[in-house]
């Protein structure tokens, strides 16, 4: 399991273990948190064709769908 501080989420870079849409590399462009410091919203930005996704953040956790750097 990939350790993660939410608050250092913003520009982390990431690499998919199974390419989304044929790309693998994305930098996480936008981070949102609530009143209670909760994340809830996180979106993914791919690097070469700039497609932003939104995800749950806890899903980076997941070494089998995410590894953290670019790889």
């Amino acid at each position: 399991m990939n350790k993660i501080n939410p608050t250092k989420l913003h520009n982390s870079k990431w690499t998919a273990i199974k390419s989304v849409n044929r790309e693998k590399h994305f930098l996480v462009s936008e981070v949102e948190f609530d009143e209670e410091g909760v994340v809830i919203l996180c979106k993914l930005e791919a690097v070469t064709s700039r497609n932003e996704y939104s995800i749950n953040w806890a899903e980076l956790k997941n070494q089998d769908k995410w590894v953290q750097g670019w790889k």
